[in-house]
């Protein structure tokens, strides 16, 4: 079954594993997430519990006319209230999970996982803005020669006797700000101490983006 958790991307760096092998990996702090809310093929036709990351403050913890992060509304309330907890910032669900192992308010942390499991994480990619089409679709560029007049534009964009370009057509336009999933990646260590995991390879978005991690849906 599926288990999963939240946490921010720090980094990547390298390790040595016993073996003397090399590997590079990318560092993510997960800190204790919270069970808000089980759901049932009974109540909502699937199974998954919703686990929540990072609180956000009641509004009587500001000051009239702050202009600190955004107060929780009431229904972010009154949901957190229910699993006896803070309102979360960030709530994601874990499908397929054993929602009878769990509780509300239930904290998940970084030991859900072992070394030697294979995940996948999802986040979200660097934003590129607008791009050219060379850059957003790897299209070969022209002959940089002088007089060439074609360099870095685009190329054909179908046949004459269409009169269009048909839907689908790889155009320049904005590259990056979505949401990627890397499978199966390896779990290389756990350090519950500091609740971070060390997974091997690269992981989306930038640093300190937050990701979701879960057993990969293709197994190893």
């Amino acid at each position: 079954m599926t288990k999963g958790i939240l946490g921010r991307k720090i980094g990547m760096t390298q390790i040595f594993l016993e073996n003397g092998e090399l590997v590079p990996v990318t560092v993510v702090k997960a800190e204790p997430n919270v069970i808000l809310q089980k759901k049932t093929v009974e109540t909502d036709g699937y199974e998954a519990v919703q686990i929540g990351f990072e609180d956000i403050d009641k509004p009587e913890a500001y000051e009239e006319g702050s202009k600190l992060d955004p107060k929780a509304s009431k229904p972010q309330i009154g949901h957190a209230e229910k699993a006896n907890t803070t309102p979360k910032r960030y709530i994601r669900e874990i499908r397929n999970a054993k929602v009878e192992e769990y509780e509300l308010g239930q904290e998940v942390t970084v030991e859900v996982f072992e070394a030697g499991d294979i995940v996948d994480v999802t986040g979200t990619s660097k934003g590129k803005g607008f791009q050219g089409s060379i850059k957003r679709h790897n299209y070969a560029r022209g002959p940089m020669s002088h007089g060439s007049r074609f360099h870095r534009t685009g190329g054909s964009m179908g046949s004459v006797d269409s009169s269009r370009v048909f839907k689908g057509k790889a155009l320049p336009g904005q590259m990056g700000n979505e949401q990627v999933t890397n499978q199966n990646l390896e779990v290389v260590k756990v350090e519950p101490e500091q609740n971070v995991l060390l997974i091997k390879g690269n992981v989306p978005g930038p640093k300190k983006s937050v990701v979701k991690i879960q057993t990969a849906v293709k197994g190893n």
